[in-house]
């Protein structure tokens, strides 16, 4: 797959391309359907799938400091396009002046000019231009001004509801990882670098990873998760009881992200890690002593292992 920083990448002699646009912050279900559909009717038109897509995340842009967290990280998304089969990556530097842009003008700039589209495929409560006033009918009719198809896919839903990064980053906000995974087609993803923290979980006979996770992810709510920790260099996959909170026991105030890598032995300080979220086994709770604490967390580290043996879903 290519990758472009900005429409103006598309080399000379570019021909048509079926394009599909929007953050896809998640690559959800329901992004894989549009995706998965422009890449297949690319395949039937034989010409190039470009996916266009934003960065920093528009919000941030249009209002300062509304920036959602975060579900999948830039390297990230870019994998699990290249997954779809999708030709081309095309990341459009998304500026105060470019959000100024009329409906109109991004589509003959980007779509026309730049990109030589001759389908777009999005979804069928797509938004485009200033102040989003731009929709699939306006697009549709601009498409005929301009020599190009649109086609609308269905949203995507399960029991009536419709999967969206809104929804997925609600259910990963108040800890339902398995509701998360069930809308993005896998677990949900955190990822970090371990650093060095207070010790405290060696001196317990549970050592821990604590993660340095970017500023806007999105962080599942604090409890105790079965989670899957999967190290980046090599790709190996191991079974992790993650802790996210405070520690209240200790009358911690810094929040953290802590795993404890079953069965694992060995120095991890340094190394780009993720974790793969499988459920949630219980909430944050204050103990009175070591003792109560030590055997809660023994307990959790058994019921991670019966989770994960279970065959949970995996990226």
């Amino acid at each position: 797959m290519q990758r472009w920083r900005g429409t103006q990448a598309a080399p000379g002699g570019w021909g048509r391309a079926v394009a599909t646009i929007g953050v896809f912050d998640g690559v959800h279900r329901g992004h894989q359907q549009i995706i998965g559909h422009a890449v297949k009717r690319a395949h039937e038109l034989g010409v190039q799938s470009v996916v266009v897509t934003f960065d920093p995340h528009p919000a941030e842009v249009v209002r300062p400091g509304s920036h959602p967290a975060v579900l999948t990280e830039p390297g990230r998304k870019a994998e699990l396009l290249e997954a779809l089969g999708v030709d081309v990556l095309c990341v459009i530097p998304f500026t105060a002046e470019y959000s100024r842009l009329s409906p109109e003008e991004f589509v003959h700039d980007a779509l026309v000019e730049r990109l030589h589209t001759a389908l777009v495929v999005v979804g069928e409560n797509f938004r485009f231009g200033h102040k989003q006033g731009g929709d699939v009918a306006l697009l549709t009719k601009l498409g005929r001004t301009f020599g190009f198809a649109v086609e609308g896919a269905p949203l995507v839903a399960d029991e009536g509801t419709v999967f969206s990064s809104t929804y997925i980053r609600s259910c990963v906000d108040a800890g339902d990882v398995v509701a998360a995974a069930r809308a993005l087609g896998r677990p949900h993803r955190l990822d970090g670098v371990v650093v060095r923290g207070d010790q405290r979980g060696r001196e317990l006979g549970f050592p821990t990873a604590n993660l340095l996770v970017p500023a806007n992810a999105a962080v599942p709510a604090d409890g105790i998760y079965a989670a899957w920790f999967v190290r980046d260099r090599d790709g190996a996959r191991l079974p992790s009881a993650v802790s996210i909170g405070s520690n209240p026991t200790f009358s911690g105030t810094e929040r953290r992200v802590e795993a404890f890598v079953l069965d694992f032995e060995g120095d991890l300080y340094g190394e780009r890690v993720s974790l793969d979220f499988v459920d949630r086994l219980r909430e944050q709770r204050v103990y009175q002593g070591i003792e109560p604490l030590i055997a809660q967390i023994a307990e959790d580290v058994e019921q991670t292992r019966q989770v994960l043996q279970r065959g949970p879903m995996q990226g």
